[in-house]
């Protein structure tokens, strides 16, 4: 961050605590230790990225209005987490997030680094599919985690962040019932996508140089502009709430949930996050399909989750018809029609 902007965000702090109520440029230049002339052109170049501060000879300044932007400033206002989302980059964007931190990763960044992008022209899901990312109505944003574990540790990393970002979209959503993780890590509402996240990490030996856990929750795209392909599975929770959501608010939200789950697996691994990813898991007893990493398809009956994080499938067909096996990884696809549950 330049020394210019380090001005303007302590500009902006110092408006923010006045709670509405004008500062003058005397007591802001007082404050900071600078001349009122930077003042007021840091108070321009605040103005600029969005914000509308009112102002006026001998009458101060008055913070009236922020951008619905995801900058540090606002989302680290008040954000009651220890490590994670200390460093923070914003950018208004980029080809993908997780290209961003992997980056940051290798040039030694410290664990809880984000970067939160309003748009991304190349995201990336799961399998390698496309993740729709339209700008300034979503959420797109990769942490660098540094774990202790081995890797056979990490695939259960992204079964506490699904449980994070559940939490977060039940609380903004009012509904916790209405909210359903589909293994391993896809967050639904009422059958319906909104959120996908995606973990790449770096290795060495037996353990795990790095990770970083992509997270996208879509939050005010029209479920309507969804492309073809999205548009029967994918919701917004803005769609189901009928208004628009503070993405500022959320994002500091899934910040501090995702900070108590990965402070919970560090602790207890994936036993410490069982019994919460368990009560989003509402697909016991259902038929479903599996696609597994190699291009094969297990149907069968979902029976529940493993201790290690697996899905504990009931093989419906064929010879081993009856006999239970744990898939490690793989996209699960539901046997029935969801349909709106509404």
């Amino acid at each position: 961050m330049s020394a210019r902007l380090h001005d303007a965000d302590r500009i902006l702090a110092a408006l923010r605590r006045q709670a509405g109520d004008a500062l003058s440029g005397e007591a802001l230049s007082t404050q900071l230790g600078v001349s009122r002339a930077q003042v007021w052109k840091h108070v321009g170049a605040l103005r600029k990225r969005g914000y509308e501060i009112d102002g006026e000879p001998g009458g101060g300044y008055r913070l009236s209005a922020v951008p619905d932007r995801l900058f540090a400033a606002e989302v680290q206002a008040g954000l009651a987490t220890k490590w994670l989302a200390q460093e923070y980059e914003h950018l208004e964007e980029t080809d993908s997030t997780n290209r961003v931190v992997f980056d940051r990763g290798r040039e030694g960044a410290p664990a809880g680094t984000v970067v939160v992008a309003e748009e991304q022209n190349a995201g990336r899901g799961r399998l390698g599919r496309q993740f729709f990312s339209p700008p300034h109505q979503n959420l797109y944003t990769s942490i660098l985690l540094r774990p202790q574990g081995s890797i056979s540790d990490a695939p259960t990393l992204i079964l506490g962040a699904a449980v994070a970002v559940a939490d977060a979209v039940a609380e903004f959503l009012g509904d916790s019932s209405a909210v359903e993780i589909k293994w391993p890590n896809d967050v639904m509402i009422r059958r319906r996508k909104t959120s996908g996240i995606l973990m790449e990490s770096s290795a060495e030996g037996t353990r795990i140089a790095f990770a970083v856990l992509g997270i996208g929750v879509n939050l005010n795209v029209d479920r309507e502009t969804f492309p073809d392909e999205f548009q029967r599975n994918a919701t917004s929770l803005s769609s189901e709430l009928g208004k628009s959501i503070d993405r500022i608010a959320f994002t500091r939200c899934l910040f501090e949930c995702l900070e108590s789950q990965l402070d919970a697996h560090a602790r207890g691994g994936f036993d410490a996050l069982r019994p919460r990813f368990e009560s989003y898991f509402r697909m016991r007893g259902e038929p479903i399909g599996v696609e597994e990493i190699g291009g094969s398809r297990i149907d069968g009956i979902a029976r529940g989750i493993a201790p290690n994080g697996a899905l504990e499938l009931e093989i419906s067909e064929g010879e081993r018809a009856g006999e239970t096996v744990r898939v490690m990884a793989g996209d699960v696809t539901l046997a029935k029609p969801a349909g709106d549950a509404r």
